[in-house]
């Protein structure tokens, strides 16, 4: 609490900052709806590009499935994502093994491990076996926010088209009645708090800006990291915004994919920070982790803005204080805004994979 920027303190403890200094191969598992997920794929990553060792660099293994935190089912809540996805039907007990049989025993190396990655692909519920992460094929689409300037009262439009001369979006965020949290890539009591749950109730609530797709014509495959890139005020010398990404059925039922929020004064770095000037245009982007999944036809692509998403993240007291101090006393509403104009094209970017 007393470190909140990324300073040495935590820099000894940071994964990121020791590949180097790990040598041995490394099997990275985690699951669609873990806390983990930016993590897991990072140090995959890391290790196959700054690994202490050729051998380390060579074999960075990744395995991603429809699970949460040590729920490896295939079944989340409301939600069951097939034949395929239970650590029964995948094995992986047996993936375990004959990764620690290869590399300890001298074993030959399985025919699981042929490829780097294997990721379970959500909507279809299928694995894919790839080359790397991200997919090398991937088309990187921007799909761009348009509304009336009332996205928080009825749902806007999201589309590969440019925005033009628009009205903004604006919502009140206030830190004594933050958005809540249902779902996500969380661990919270409960199994009923954790995963893809329908997000369509707090997508109702007047500070959440709402845009969607027209339904699609035809699937749609998202495989990669998601970033949101905003135009963004406020009039606060702090606040946060949050993005959420959900694939929405033929019923209206909201399934949440990914989250992801940024602290502004952290716009620029973790290792300072920034306050705005209150009313100043600022383009953020904002990290709403990954995901794998196949929008399939019938449905609509969701994405969902607010500035609050609690308990998963702490609230932002808008006054620029130190946050992990602050009383409610100095908590203060803070009007914000979203831009999607010509001039400021406010977007999703999606890692689309081409049949």
């Amino acid at each position: 609490m007393k470190h909140s920027t990324f300073d040495d303190y935590w820099k000894k403890f940071s994964p990121k900052e020791h590949y180097q200094d790990i040598t041995v191969p490394t099997l990275n598992i985690s699951g669609w709806y873990d806390i983990f997920v930016p993590s897991t794929l990072n140090n995959y990553m890391g290790m196959k590009k700054n690994g202490g060792s050729e051998i380390a660099r060579k074999n960075s293994y990744l395995i991603m499935g429809p699970w949460s935190h040590l729920n490896f089912t295939g079944k989340i809540n409301e939600f069951d994502f097939g034949p395929e996805a239970s650590e029964n039907a995948f094995d992986l007990l047996g993936i375990k093994l004959a990764w620690y049989d290869h590399w300890l025993k001298n074993k030959p190396k399985a025919n699981i491990f042929e490829k780097p990655v294997k990721i379970f692909v959500m909507g279809e519920n299928k694995w894919r076996n790839e080359d790397d992460w991200p997919l090398p094929n991937t088309n990187y689409i921007s799909y761009f926010f348009h509304s009336e300037g009332n996205a928080n009262i009825k749902n806007g439009l999201l589309s590969i088209t440019k925005p033009e001369n628009e009205s903004s979006d604006q919502f009140i965020y206030d830190p004594m009645n933050p958005v809540p949290t249902i779902g996500g890539q969380v661990i919270l009591p409960g199994d009923g708090a954790i995963g893809p749950r329908d997000q369509t109730k707090v997508e109702q609530r007047e500070d959440v800006l709402v845009y969607e797709t027209e339904i699609l014509q035809n699937d749609i495959t998202v495989i990669g990291p998601l970033i949101a890139k905003l135009f963004i005020s406020s009039d606060c010398k702090d606040t946060d915004f949050t993005v959420k990404l959900t694939d929405v059925d033929e019923k209206n039922v909201s399934k949440l994919l990914s989250d992801g929020i940024l602290r502004v004064r952290y716009r620029n770095s973790l290792e300072k920070t920034e306050l705005m000037e209150p009313g100043k245009i600022y383009e953020i982007k904002v990290n709403v982790a990954a995901t794998a999944n196949t929008f399939l036809k019938g449905h609509k692509i969701r994405v969902s803005v607010s500035s609050s998403n609690f308990p998963r993240f702490n609230r932002n007291s808008n006054s620029g204080g130190d946050i992990m101090f602050e009383h409610s006393s100095t908590y203060q509403k803070a009007n914000n805004v979203v831009f999607h104009d010509k001039q400021h094209p406010s977007c999703i970017i999606l890692p689309v994979i081409e049949k």
